[in-house]
């Protein structure tokens, strides 16, 4: 049962130490499409239509 739990625990360390040198190397962040953490910035040329939606009946 110990072992389990170290090997577990290494691979979590493993995990995030994999993703803490993704950030070192400067790969891009994260960037969502319209209103993502992007700043809100729209990476899409039209609106879906699902979003027309939402915005039509909240208007």
């Amino acid at each position: 049962m110990l072992i389990l739990f170290f090997i577990t625990f290494a691979v979590m360390v493993l995990v995030i130490a994999f993703m803490a040198i993704g950030v070192m190397f400067g790969r891009s962040s994260i960037k969502g499409s319209c209103g993502g953490v992007n700043g809100g910035e729209c990476a899409c040329l039209q609106k879906c239509e699902k979003k027309r939606n939402l915005e039509t009946v909240s208007h």
